[in-house]
């Protein structure tokens, strides 16, 4: 190379750069693509939880009505527990318990509602309106607030009247915004809000009612919420206190919204990851395109850094377009996000900006396209001009060594990114260092690929032998398309198995095994009555019944070193149980679909030690043992029982399943109403008997609660189709990344094979041979990697499902068999339409310009 006077400025190196930059930026609009579609993914996913986080926060005292709420169940506050809450700031009392609403006179107009009664303090934060904008507090005397959803049902407007138990309330206003809405969590049919007047005069709160009592307490300025919730709940250990401070008003929410968060942030870097292969696809194609001006450069005396900095600020200036690209595309998608998810998550449909959230995805853009970028940037800096001359010829070999050091900062940048800003660290860690395997697992496969390619037997036929020598010729890209084709197939198995699976849970387990009614708090008196309305309107139903209870676990483990739950910094994520209380019941004999696994359960008479039997998952979740024994907290008594057995529970049923249920003389002899449900067969399900029942039991059990499923499986499925929808929404922004990744890796193996193509032409192949000689490569590549990609998107499906949203993994094999034969079909028509222009191409043209 001729001598030269030293490297060039960077002002030199620009104008350079800028002179010989299609502005069009054909060869670069792979990296364009790959960045937009990473970015916006992240800046989209960084900003709705950013956002959903700031709201939760920001509205915590509205959603809970309070600084910190106390709830108890079926029974209320002692007067000693009642002064020590008065004595911590302003506090409002209310109760919350199923009810039947129906119009007076008519017992066939029934409906299902959440009873909510409040004092006049209520709401101590938030503004509560009206349908209209009006604002109001609580409802004056026999006055009630109903939501839309019941006003249609009955029919009932404002100044109609509906009865409630025993009350007979008149509609004041139809509900428009409720503050405390989200804290209240699922409801099992619309809402209606009274005085205490009004659930006094209804007599549906009695001893044993699955009523359940909240204190709200609003704080003086500058008082610790959290301190003073852990000093009542030292003060009254056995309470059954179920205690919520502001910062955590809703925690099944904020546990749904930590865990989409998690997959989010996964499809996030994924589609990174994947934008990542087609980055350096995109630029090796690119630079192999500016092969001659590279050369021509270093003749005229350029040095390899002259060459570096000219091409690095060109693939910086599209990196940077296309990064403001994602951005605006992540920001402009944000508020169709919102309104897919209103109603589900506390976030408005608008335009969100998150400074923070929009900073972390253009670093990792940039991260991103400078890593992949530099291995095919130091390959084309470090060889000679005449090497590169003869590229066509003699393929460059590649130098990895010079490309470790620049590859290993980006990668270490890109982890440290990723990991101090999630807020599931390990996660990120974990994701990252399975997605680094995956990807030298592929890099290995393609590599043994091709050395199996290099020994197998040569075919007869002459495409199936060139097809074979394909893959290991000289300058082929195999390990480059198993790479890209191997992730790029995963995403489309990864997608069909998350959809079936999501499908097959919503529409197939939920609805099939459940009853008909749920029916709360029947006397066990009034049983005998019970069932003869039911056995009257339909002689063929079902009827099971148990007893029905609420307490709160506080203590488990060996009897002499139980742990107290109020003792633990942090409740596991699965000890769902440990939350508040919980159903309880008892039982002389082994439940319908319960299967017991380890240990012995109780003789029908049985009166030793009180005894209970423990749901399996518990007993790994908590280390639990046969012998240990755990204390409840019921009617603000304790407990205690020792483990007999535990149980394997059918939970699809949705019957009453039990974590724990005692034996009876553990607990039989507190003050409680029976639970039932009912179902009927196929013949009595007919409209007709349906209002039959409903108005037979409002009549003879007027403080009793019916519940029907189907509407209330209605609420499910649609809850659980937003989730699949946002769920399915996020998974697609990879698989587009994937084909990208798809096309720019044929695109750059084309680029490739420009040169072969053409002398083969020249020495006479047709256009129909050499079709078929890319088909056989390419077929034989897709048959080695569907096998490789079904695998791989199974197990990452089977870990998103089960592990991640503790959904049942039921994929739809013929659906995800089928995409993935689409997957392998779109890679042959990308290969084919990639490959005509090619087929068009002279050959003498071909020669000179090459």
């Amino acid at each position: 190379m001729p001598s030269n006077h030293g490297a060039i400025s960077w002002s030199t190196a620009w104008r350079l750069a800028r002179r010989g930059l299609d502005w069009r930026f054909r060869g670069l609009r792979l990296l364009l693509v790959c960045l937009v579609l990473g970015t916006a993914a992240l800046a989209a996913i960084g900003t709705l939880t950013g956002a959903i986080r700031t709201e939760l926060a920001a509205r915590g005292q509205a959603m809970l009505s309070g600084d910190i709420e106390f709830t108890l169940a079926a029974r209320t506050a002692t007067a000693e527990e009642r002064a020590a809450l008065d004595r911590l700031g302003t506090l409002s009392v209310g109760t919350r318990l199923q009810a039947l609403a129906r119009r007076p006179g008519d017992l066939s107009a029934t409906v299902p509602v959440e009873l909510k009664a409040v004092d006049a303090r209520w709401p101590l934060y938030g503004r509560f309106t009206l349908d209209g904008g009006r604002a109001a507090g609580p409802p004056p005397g026999l006055t009630a607030w109903i939501a839309p959803g019941l006003s249609d049902r009955l029919g009932v407007r404002t100044g109609d009247r509906v009865q409630i138990g025993q009350a007979m309330l008149t509609v004041g206003g139809v509900i428009g915004s409720e503050p405390d809405r989200l804290g209240e969590g699922f409801a099992l049919g619309p809402t209606v809000i009274v005085s205490e007047q009004g659930l006094a005069a209804s007599g549906l709160v009695q001893v044993g009612s699955m009523a359940r009592t909240k204190y709200r307490v609003r704080l003086p300025e500058g008082a610790n919420p959290q301190a003073l919730a852990d000093a009542v709940k030292a003060k009254f250990p056995v309470s059954g206190f179920e205690i919520r401070t502001r910062d955590k008003a809703s925690p099944g929410l904020d546990r749904f919204v930590s865990r989409m968060g998690q997959f989010l942030v996964l499809v996030a870097l994924a589609a990174l990851a994947i934008a990542g292969i087609g980055i350096g696809n995109g630029v090796s194609s690119y630079l192999e395109a500016r092969r001659s001006s590279i050369a021509t450069l270093k003749i005229l005396g350029a040095t390899s850094g002259d060459v570096a900095r000219i091409f690095l600020l060109q693939l910086v200036v599209a990196a940077v377009l296309a990064i403001a690209t994602g951005l605006a595309l992540g920001v402009a998608t944000t508020p169709l996000i919102g309104r897919a998810l209103q109603g589900l998550l506390p976030i408005e449909a608008g335009v969100v900006i998150d400074p923070l959230a929009l900073a972390l995805a253009a670093a990792y853009g940039l991260l991103i396209a400078l890593t992949f970028a530099a291995p095919p940037l130091i390959r084309a800096r470090e060889f000679p001009a005449m090497a590169l001359m003869r590229a066509r010829v003699a393929p460059l070999a590649t130098r990895w060594r010079a490309a470790a050091l620049p590859v290993a900062l980006g990668i270490t940048g890109i982890v440290a990114l990723a990991v101090l800003t999630s807020p599931q660290m390990l996660l990120s860690a974990g994701f990252l260092a399975g997605a680094a395997a995956l990807f030298l697992a592929l890099a290995a496969l393609g590599a043994g690929l091709t050395r199996l390619a290099a020994r197998l037997p040569r075919p007869r036929g002459t495409i199936a032998r060139m097809a074979l020598a394909n893959l290991h010729r000289p300058g082929a890209q195999t390990s480059a398309l198993v790479v890209a084709l191997g992730f790029g197939l995963a995403a489309f198995v990864l997608l069909a198995s998350v959809q079936t699976s999501l499908d097959a849970n919503i529409a197939r387990r939920v609805p099939t095994k459940a009853p008909d009614y749920f029916v709360l708090d029947v006397p066990p008196a009034s049983l005998p009555q019970f069932e003869r309305v039911v056995h009257k309107a339909a002689p063929g139903a079902t009827i099971r019944t148990v007893p029905a209870m609420r307490g709160a676990v506080v203590a488990y483990g060996p009897k002499d070193r139980m742990i107290r739950v109020a003792d633990l910094k942090q409740i596991p994520d699965d000890a769902w149980v440990l939350r508040g209380d919980r159903g309880i019941t008892y039982a002389a004999d082994l439940p319908e679909g319960n299967l017991l696994t380890q240990g012995q359960w109780w003789p029908k008479d049985y009166a030793g030690e009180p005894l209970v039997s423990v749901d399996d998952a518990l007993r790994d979740v908590l280390g639990l043992k046969l012998g240990d024994r755990i204390t409840v907290t019921l009617l603000g008594v304790e407990r205690t029982a020792t483990i007999a057995s535990f149980r394997r529970i059918d939970w699809d049923s949705m019957g009453f399943n039990y974590v724990l249920l005692f034996s009876p003389n553990a607990i039989s002899d507190a003050p409680h109403n029976l639970a039932a449900t009912v179902s009927l067969p196929g013949a009595d399900k007919r409209p007709q008997v349906r209002r039959a029942i409903l108005s037979g039991l409002v009549a003879a059990l007027p403080s009793s609660s019916v519940i029907e499923i189907g509407p209330v499986l209605g609420q499910v499925r649609d809850i659980l189709s937003q989730m699949g929808t946002a769920i399915l929404a996020a998974a697609s922004v990879a698989v587009l990344a994937g084909m990208a990744v798809l096309a720019g890796a044929i695109a750059a193996a084309r680029e490739r094979r420009q040169y072969d193509t053409v002398i083969l032409r020249v020495l006479g192949a047709s256009r129909r041979q050499l079709l078929s000689l890319l088909l056989a490569e390419y077929g034989l590549l897709c048959a080695l990697l569907a096998a490789v990609a079904l695998g791989l998107g199974t197990l990452t499906g089977w870990l998103v499902m089960t592990r991640l949203f503790e959904f049942a993994w039921l994929p739809d094999w013929p659906r995800v068999l089928g995409v993935l034969g689409a997957g392998v079909a779109l890679v042959l028509v990308l290969a084919l339409a990639g490959s005509l222009s090619l087929l068009r191409t002279r050959p003498a043209q071909a020669l000179r310009e090459l």
